[in-house]
C-alpha cells in the first residue's frame, strides 16, 4: 500500500516530494535541487569543506557569494533559519530531519508572499556524525566559520531539528549548557547571544499565541558546530506534551541526565527508557512517517516566519 494514501497533507505543496525524500535510496541533494527550482525559490547550493549546503534568499537578492560579489546582508544581522537535510544510513529520517526541511520550504514560500526582508534559509549538510568524528567534522562548524568570513558574524541563527512529532515547542538549552561548562572569558559574548536568541524565540512564541513551550537540554544538533564556529544558534525541536512533561520532571529528579542527553553517551537499558520516545526513535528505522504529527506543522511554519519579522 502506498504510504501516502492516508496522508493528504503530503499531497499539498511543498510537501508533495516528502515521501520521495524519505525513501530508502533517495538522492536527497538532487530532490532539494529540483524541488527548490520548481517552487521558484531564489536558491543556490554552496560547497564548504566538501559539504553541500542549500541557501534560500529573498526573491530579489542577487546570488553572487561565490563569484566575487558581496555576500547578502554583509555586516548586518539577518535571521538565518537552518535545518540539516542529511540522515543516518538505514533510517527514513522522517522526523530527523525531513519534516523541518519541508516546514522551512513552506516558510520560504510564506516569506516570499509577505515580502519580509533580512532572512536566509540554509539546509545544512553533515549534521550526522560517524563513529570517531567530532564537532570539527560537523557541517555547521565550517559553515559558521565561512559565514563569519562573509561578514555575517552577527547573524541570528535558529536551527530547526526533529520538528515533525509533537505539539510542544522545545527551545533547546544545550548551547547554554555547553557554554556554562566552558569558563573561557571569550565565551561571554556567546552567552549573551544565546540569551538574546532565547528571548527572541520566547517573544515570537508569545506573539504567535503558542502556549506549549519549554526550554530544556536536547540531543546533539547543529548548534554544537555553530558555537564552535563562532556563531551561537538557538535550536528548536518538538515533543508530544506527555513526553515533554515526563522529561521535565526527570530533569528535576536527575540533573545529571542533561549531560547524558547532550553527549549521547550510552545509558543503561533502564536509563534509555527514560529518554522521550520521540528521541529514542531518531536515527533508527522507527523514524518513519507513521510517527509524524502534521496537524501541528502550520504552527511551526507560522512561528518560523514570525522569527523573520523586522
Amino acid at each position: 500500500m502506498d504510504p501516502r494514501a492516508d496522508d493528504q497533507w503530503a499531497a499539498q505543496s511543498p510537501f508533495d516530494r516528502f515521501f520521495d525524500f524519505i525513501s530508502p535510496d533517495a538522492d536527497r541533494f538532487g530532490i532539494l535541487l529540483e524541488h527548490t527550482a520548481k517552487l521558484g525559490l531564489n536558491s543556490v547550493a554552496i560547497t564548504i569543506n566538501n559539504n553541500q549546503h542549500f541557501f534560500i534568499f529573498p526573491g530579489k537578492i542577487p546570488l553572487k557569494p561565490f563569484a566575487g560579489g558581496v555576500f547578502p546582508f554583509r555586516g548586518q544581522s539577518p535571521v538565518i533559519l537552518t535545518a540539516h537535510y542529511d540522515r543516518v544510513a538505514g533510517s527514513p529520517g522522517a522526523n530527523d530531519n525531513s519534516a523541518a526541511v519541508f516546514q522551512l520550504l513552506k516558510t520560504a514560500l510564506r516569506l516570499y508572499r509577505q515580502k519580509t526582508g533580512q532572512w536566509i534559509i540554509i539546509f545544512t549538510d553533515k549534521e550526522e556524525l560517524k563513529a570517531g568524528e567530532g564537532v570539527n567534522e560537523q557541517g555547521s562548524y565550517s559553515l559558521a566559520k565561512k559565514l563569519r568570513d562573509w561578514g555575517l558574524a552577527k547573524a541570528q541563527i535558529f536551527n530547526f531539528d526533529a520538528c515533525g512529532t509533537g505539539d510542544t515547542f522545545v527551545l533547546s538549552s544545550t548551547a547554554e549548557f555547553l557554554l556554562n561548562k566552558n569558563k573561557k572569558l571569550g565565551f561571554r559574548h556567546a552567552r549573551k547571544t544565546v540569551t538574546d536568541l532565547r528571548e527572541k524565540a520566547l517573544d515570537t512564541a508569545r506573539r504567535s499565541r503558542i502556549k506549549k513551550i519549554l526550554s530544556v537540554p536536547t540531543p546533539f544538533s547543529d548548534d554544537a558546530g555553530f558555537i564552535k564556529g563562532g556563531i551561537p544558534a538557538q535550536t528548536i525541536t518538538m515533543l508530544p506534551a506527555e513526553e515533554a512533561a515526563l522529561y521535565t520532571r526527570l530533569l528535576k529528579e536527575r540533573p545529571d541526565f542533561a549531560g547524558m542527553i547532550i553527549s549521547g553517551s550510552s545509558p543503561t537499558p533502564a536509563e534509555r527508557r527514560l529518554i522521550p520516545e520521540t528521541w529514542r526513535c531518531l536515527n533508527t528505522p522507527r523514524d518513519s512517517h507513521e510517527r509524524l504529527t502534521p496537524e501541528y506543522y502550520e504552527r511551526i511554519v507560522r512561528f518560523a516566519a514570525e522569527l523573520c519579522r523586522n
